[in-house]
């Protein structure tokens, strides 16, 4: 799949939305076009629900096939709609903006490097997968600062070698570093992938697209 969408006019998609495998959580009256170009381009069912009561879905929500990871402050109805899918881990303290905080897949979650030791234990516990604690391009919102698909993952491309090298102890997939919508470096607020496809934001570029097919394996 290649191609670009925006919401509402707005080409930071990732912000709104989270995608994995089999869904994609979306906030309740997003655009119909934009919700059927998921459908049609990952191959997931969409999910509506809000977070904390607001649509800012990608920052909110983390997980991979496992589970998923929310905020202690989702409503019990919230939750409940992300419990048809997966069990729900939820996440309290100051750093809870978990789509932020944690980036992860089937086989890795990197998470905020100031997390404490015991919080990011559990995540990685929940999910089944090893736990690293670091930055990206010295950003601390790893969750937007790269994205993860089963089949690679793309990084700020200001990350540099320690930073990537703390991935690559615990995880066997390609890392990149790459950018979205004309440069921006926080990869995670511009891009919707899995491991069938991908949708960028509008405003990125040819290079830009070139480079998630790349990293995420969708080259001919």
């Amino acid at each position: 799949m290649t191609g670009t969408i925006d919401l509402t006019g707005d080409p930071n998609i990732g912000i709104y939305t989270r995608v994995f495998e089999d869904i994609a959580v979306v906030y309740p009256g997003a655009p119909r076009e934009f919700t059927e170009a998921l459908e049609r381009e990952l191959e997931v069912e969409i999910v509506n629900t809000l977070i904390q009561g607001s649509n800012i879905i990608g920052s909110l929500v983390a997980g991979n096939s496992q589970g998923l990871v929310v905020s202690d402050l989702a409503t019990a109805e919230e939750v409940a709609a992300l419990e048809e899918y997966r069990e729900v881990f939820l996440l309290g303290g100051s750093m809870n903006a978990a789509g932020n905080v944690i980036l992860a897949n089937d086989y890795v979650a990197a998470v905020h490097p100031d997390m404490e030791i015991d919080v990011a234990e559990e995540i990685g516990s929940f999910l089944s997968v090893p736990i690293v604690r670091l930055s990206l391009g010295g950003i601390k919102t790893v969750g937007m600062a790269g994205y993860a698909t089963n089949k690679g993952l793309l990084v700020h491309p200001r990350a540099n070698d320690t930073e990537i090298a703390a991935l690559e102890r615990v995880v066997d997939l390609p890392i990149g570093l790459g950018s979205v919508n004309m440069g921006s470096g926080l990869v995670g607020t511009g891009l919707l992938a899995n491991s069938k496809g991908y949708i960028a934001g509008s405003a990125t570029s040819g290079f830009e697209l070139g480079r998630i097919e790349e990293v995420f394996g969708f080259l001919e």
